[in-house]
């Protein structure tokens, strides 16, 4: 027997019956669930990462089982059903493809000899998007702040992901260095001001506040950096932590081997074989 996203709707309501359901599942809400859809997120990225495609199927499902417990939530509040989340999906994608949907249905086909190129589609997919925000904006009758071409961008996304988004959205209106070489020397400039506001805070003449703000200032450019190189900051960050734990634990590995103690060995001894385990993160995983 196979089961089907029907049988996951009934598993869900089930679960969430004030009677007969789980008590976990019953008691949540939107908010409470939140921090799991993210947890659920990063594992399926982590399973990708890792090549883990055994596990991606299982990992996957925890993440659907997160729209499907939204979209309970919507169900009982009256506010919308997984049928509607699907029905929006569906219609907001066949929207912002005209190339591939050219008459705006699903049904519909764009002759292969008329594909428009990737410019085209790029610029096509941007207006839509623009256009969506506008008319967003225009159907929030409670909306008290003016609108902004930084508008849809949401706060809850990881710090780094968000700044490339910001950057990448302003660049699209005009704001932006003309190229890399204006990044480099305000990257120099903030590990100036950075080491500056540290030496001050040290001293007693500053505040530690000043340097958190500096050594954001200082990653944000390192993003803008990233963006002009073509290079995804979090992955880039995401291969470094990868980098350093394979190197510590083949540390561990050859000291437990020889009988010493991490704990009780020199910084020096400890970089030593830093030094000789470079390179062992890039054995093949299994």
């Amino acid at each position: 027997m196979s089961y089907s996203i029907d049988d996951l709707k009934v598993l869900m309501a089930r679960l969430r019956d004030p009677e007969t359901g789980c008590p976990w599942d019953a008691k949540q809400t939107f908010r409470t669930i939140v921090p799991h859809t993210l947890e659920e997120a990063h594992e399926v990225a982590d399973a990708i990462d890792r090549e883990d495609y055994a596990n991606l199927k299982d990992e996957l499902g925890d993440l659907l089982f997160q729209v499907i417990f939204y979209s309970q939530l919507g169900a009982e509040e009256g506010r919308f059903s997984f049928d509607g989340v699907v029905d929006n999906l569906v219609s907001k994608l066949v929207r912002r493809h005209p190339h591939v949907f050219p008459e705006g249905t699903l049904e519909s086909r764009i002759d292969p000899e008329k594909r428009p190129d990737d410019a085209w589609i790029k610029e096509s997919w941007e207006r839509i998007k623009a256009e969506e925000r506008a008319q967003a904006q225009m159907d929030d009758a409670s909306a008290t702040s003016p609108t902004s071409r930084l508008d849809g961008i949401a706060r809850a996304l990881p710090a780094m992901v968000r700044a490339e988004k910001l950057q990448k959205r302003a660049a699209r209106h005009g704001f932006d260095w003309p190229d890399i070489g204006p990044v480099f020397d305000k990257l120099q400039e903030e590990i100036g001001e950075l080491k500056e506001a540290w030496q001050a805070a040290e001293s007693g003449q500053g505040e530690y506040d000043a340097v958190e703000d500096e050594l954001g200032d200082l990653m944000f450019v390192c993003v803008n950096l990233a963006r002009f190189m073509k290079v995804n900051p979090e992955q880039a960050v995401g291969r470094t932590n990868h980098k350093f734990e394979a190197r510590f634990r083949a540390i561990e590995h050859i000291l437990e081997k020889q009988g010493r103690s991490f704990d009780a060995e020199s910084l020096e001894a400890l970089d030593e074989i830093w030094q000789s385990v470079k390179g062992v993160e890039k054995e093949p995983r299994e």
